[in-house]
């Protein structure tokens, strides 16, 4: 691991190319664990004592006990919105993830960057806690000096932190559980979940779904390159054998993070030649989403009119968002690298072993293509999703774009102030309303706040605030009988005496 943390059992250790102040590896443990006695204090004493738990405890009929919220994904998403329905008193919480533990997420699976694009001092999925932040972590075990020598955070050591920020939070994560299908009624959802021990079915009160860039779909593949086999090619987010690529001609179809990482990961394994290839005529520049992320944007995406949002989306996707300059620079050191620009995929074929791609650039050939074509919607590829894409409101049944332009994020859900879908036939599947989007396609409806370190946590609020809304709301009965009930004298009697004379006071 390259500037890394590797957490076992609780109990960090320094990676020997992080130059410390904290001194010896034990000092690094000391410092650690002081750091989490600080946070339990500021968590439990001196931001917010925790609330005391307010929600009676449900029992389903059939299923019997109800956690008041099911978490679909143990991921940055699913921990920080678990983290944020904590501080809110909502503890009876249930995640499930179908990775084994300390395989969530993409960030040792899928995700090939050696280090992150987001600066290491955001906030990230911390809510407002000084001791949760990466950089607290960081310190801790390496001091001051290193982190301030620390230009991007190792991909790895980012999941580390993960991995502290899990026990922190002491999230109640339950994995190897995969959720097959959803279903409800008017005051639960049920979902069926395949786990170690069987299947299960379970109802919840509320469900998150933060499920990552591919929870309501899938990998997007052209139609162009669907007849090829896993012998010639991958996506990029597959389990690629790279070693098995030395001396080999690598073609990566995308101009973005994830086409130049896999591009970088074949050269460092030996490919004889990795070509990048690129549909427009140069290599995307400038990140324009930047050019508008502030907390305004977080706050204020969502109560943009329809077209605004749509528009917004729609410029940073013409534009496309260009690939970090540190991975470009990972592959450029490599003279056995090339860029191919204006190269439009027009037909492929597989021959002898070999992708042959007739393309406006001329016939070109690979041992081996990755296509790093990113995820789509597509809520045929999501069988546990069936009945509620059955029921829900999409983009497409309120905006159209103008001028007869294609509609390409037609089929992303339309979110609620709290990520929660909407009814397509309001009264008619009231349980989907029960379930929010904490996962990628909610871009459209609320902007970056569900994978984007720098917003995790003001979108892990905002849902968890709606939750406890609507929660309260539910519960207005109970809540009633309470209010009449409580009878808990803050004043005992003897703390004044009634005056008996008061002529003093008697206007005259």
């Amino acid at each position: 691991m390259e500037g890394g943390v590797t957490v076992a059992e609780g109990k960090p250790s320094v990676a020997a190319n992080v130059n410390s102040d904290a001194g010896d590896s034990d000092a690094g443990a000391r410092s650690l664990a002081e750091l989490e006695a600080r946070f339990r204090r500021e968590c439990e004493v001196l931001l917010v004592p925790p609330p005391k738990a307010w929600l009676e405890p449900r029992v389903h009929p059939e299923f019997g006990p109800m956690p008041d919220v099911a978490i679909v994904g143990a991921g940055m998403a699913g921990l920080a919105a678990a983290l944020a329905l904590k501080r809110l008193g909502i503890t009876n919480v249930r995640i499930f993830d179908k990775a084994p533990a300390g395989r969530e997420g993409p960030w040792i699976t899928y995700a090939r960057m050696q280090v992150l694009r987001s600066p290491p001092d955001l906030l990230g999925p911390a809510l407002g806690f000084p001791s949760l932040t990466f950089r607290a972590w960081f310190e801790a075990q390496f001091g001051s000096a290193a982190w301030g020598n620390l230009h991007r955070i190792p991909r790895t050591q980012w999941m580390d932190y993960l991995l502290w920020f899990r026990r922190m939070v002491a999230a109640p994560i339950e994995n190897g559980c995969e959720m097959t299908d959803l279903d409800g009624g008017s005051d639960h959802v049920v979902l069926t979940l395949r786990t170690p021990s069987g299947v299960k079915r379970m109802a919840a009160r509320r469900v998150i779904l933060a499920n990552g860039r591919d929870g309501l779909g899938g990998t997007s593949v052209p139609v162009l390159f669907r007849g090829l086999s896993r012998k010639v090619s991958a996506h990029s987010s597959d389990d690629i054998d790279f070693p098995a690529l030395a001396g080999k001609t690598v073609g990566v179809v995308g101009a973005g993070a994830s086409a130049v990482d896999n591009a970088a990961m074949a050269l460092e394994h030996g490919a004889s030649r990795v070509a990048l290839l690129v549909r427009r005529d140069e290599v995307p520049r400038i990140n324009r989403g930047m050019g508008i992320g502030s907390p305004g944007m977080w706050h204020g995406f969502h109560d943009l009119p329809p077209d605004k949002r749509w528009a917004i989306v729609q410029t940073i996707a013409d534009t496309a968002i260009p690939p970090p300059r540190d991975s470009m620079l990972r592959c450029s050191r490599h003279p056995n690298f090339a860029v191919i620009t204006g190269c439009v995929p027009a037909a492929t074929r597989e021959e002898r072993g070999r992708v042959l791609l007739e393309t406006s650039r001329g016939r070109l050939g690979f041992d081996f293509l990755i296509l790093a074509t990113g995820f789509n919607v597509d809520w045929s590829r999501r069988p546990g999703l069936a009945r509620l894409a059955q029921c829900i409101s999409l983009w497409k049944h309120h905006f159209a774009p103008p001028d007869g332009r294609p509609f390409e994020q037609g089929d992303d859900p339309w979110l609620g102030p709290a990520f929660e879908f909407q009814s397509r036939m309001p009264g008619t599947a009231p349980w989907v309303e029960r379930v929010h989007c904490y996962s990628f396609p909610a871009f459209l409806s609320h902007g970056p706040l569900t994978g984007e370190i720098p917003a995790i946590s003001v979108g892990a609020d905002r849902i968890a605030q709606g939750i406890a809304s609507r929660l309260f709301g539910e519960d207005f009965e109970r809540n009633w009988i309470k209010l009449q009930a409580f009878d808990t004298p803050e004043l005992h009697g003897d703390e004044f005496q009634a005056a008996g004379d008061i002529s003093a006071f008697l206007a005259r």
